[in-house]
């Protein structure tokens, strides 16, 4: 009797690694996912401000007018504009590019494809090198779904730091409004 071939037969190795790959592409593709996410949450948040101020800009001279005899009214409106700047400011921040240059070169990151890899030629021959070998693919697309994890992981913090702002500012404004309109009586 003969001892049985433990290994696994070619066309299920390779089959495996199409599996993997398309796990680690749709990591990649998960996560890009995040990151546009964040940079349209931040852009409604950016066109809900548009709004808010254009509207508080018709109102601004009635206010301001009522919290001169009201140095409470001013202290709110100082508050409510410091929460909005700094709303809007965390909103913008999640539009910066964020790019992790502190790791390995990449022939999935596109700074590193034109500068850290030669000419065309020399990307191509190198692009194709690791591509055949299977621990260094997977070693580069490992790495780059943690960087651009850790991109989507900053923008959305810049995110919820603008809700939370934008949150406080409302309830100010609101708080504002309610002064004012007790004031106004």
């Amino acid at each position: 009797m003969e001892p049985q071939n433990l290994s696994m037969p070619d066309h299920i190795k390779n089959k495996h690694t199409d599996d993997l790959i398309d796990h680690y592409w749709g990591s990649i593709n998960y996560v890009s996912g995040l990151i546009k996410a964040s940079e349209i949450k931040a852009g409604l948040i950016l066109s809900f401000y548009g709004i808010l101020l254009n509207f508080t800009y018709n109102y601004l001279e009635m206010v301001l007018t009522e919290a001169s005899n009201k140095p409470f009214l001013y202290f709110l409106l100082a508050a409510w504009f410091l929460c909005t700047a700094t709303s809007i400011y965390f909103s913008v921040r999640c539009f910066m590019p964020k790019i992790e240059a502190k790791y390995e070169k990449n022939i999935f990151f596109f700074g590193d494809v034109i500068s850290k890899f030669g000419n065309v030629k020399e990307f191509a021959k190198t692009f194709h090198t690791i591509s055949c070998d299977e621990d260094q693919l997977f070693d580069q697309l490992g790495q780059q779904i943690y960087i651009i994890s850790k991109i989507a992981a900053y923008k959305f913090s810049c995110v919820n730091k603008a809700l939370r702002f934008l949150v406080i500012g409302l309830l100010l404004l609101l708080v504002i409004m309610g002064s004012y309109m007790l004031v106004s009586i």
